[in-house]
């Protein structure tokens, strides 16, 4: 049975690319965060960096914590299906 035909793998397939799309999102939500962290630690750290920081955390929590769950879930599936 091929890919194409698996309704199974298509959606697995669908969800690690989702889990993977989550993950970049979340690191990269984390990695700005990280970027105003150092601009307003350089200059002059203000309410709306301050803000900016903690939605950005709040945004990269929200998604990458599902994100690695998914990614974890995928690869357990796959695993088991190998076996």
């Amino acid at each position: 049975m091929s890919l194409h035909d698996d309704p199974v793998l298509l959606r697995r397939k669908r969800l690690a690319r989702l889990a993977k799309l989550g993950q970049r999102s979340g690191y990269f939500a984390f990695f700005i965060a990280l970027i105003v962290f150092i601009i307003g630690f350089a200059t002059s750290f203000t309410n709306a960096v301050a803000i900016t920081l903690i939605v950005l955390l709040i945004l990269g929590s929200f998604l990458l914590a599902p994100s690695i769950v998914l990614h974890h879930a995928v690869k357990a599936a796959s695993d088991i299906d190998r076996q």
